[in-house]
């Protein structure tokens, strides 16, 4: 097997506020798909948004859990100031703020804020190495 994530799909509560949040307020392209669902492109990697209850159904479990999941998702930019301007644009789009950006135990800056569903997603950088695919900025 080789590795890779080729696709992320979060279910969420409500299909077209979500959908709005990620292709009007983050601006993440959209692509073609069926109403009861979308897909955005991502550099490498896709974005799928289907309802949460659909998405419990299609895996054959339970749809209930709240709080924290045990994983947040990435986005890694090439300086500090790129995080706080990433993350005041998602504040902005309607994203809640989690943790205000900051400099980090491990010598990188970062921040986090939810989506409307409550997905954690932290915004960083890495002074170390580039997180990401080409050249840092790419």
């Amino acid at each position: 097997m080789q590795p890779r994530i080729s696709m992320i799909t979060l279910g969420v509560s409500d299909l077209e506020a979500s959908i709005a949040f990620y292709e009007k307020g983050l601006g993440f392209p959209r692509m073609a798909s069926p109403p009861e669902v979308a897909f955005f492109t991502l550099n490498g990697t896709w974005l799928g948004l289907f309802g949460r209850e659909a998405l419990a159904e299609d895996a054959q479990i339970s749809a209930q859990g709240s709080g924290f999941n045990g994983f947040s998702l990435a986005h890694n930019v090439a300086s500090e100031a790129e995080v706080d301007a990433v993350v005041q644009h998602a504040v902005d789009s309607g994203a809640r703020l989690v943790k205000q950006p900051a400099r980090v135990s491990w010598g990188g800056y970062s921040g986090y804020f939810t989506d409307p569903d409550g997905h954690l997603w932290e915004v960083a950088y890495n002074p170390y190495f580039w997180v990401g695919p080409g050249d840092a900025g790419a």
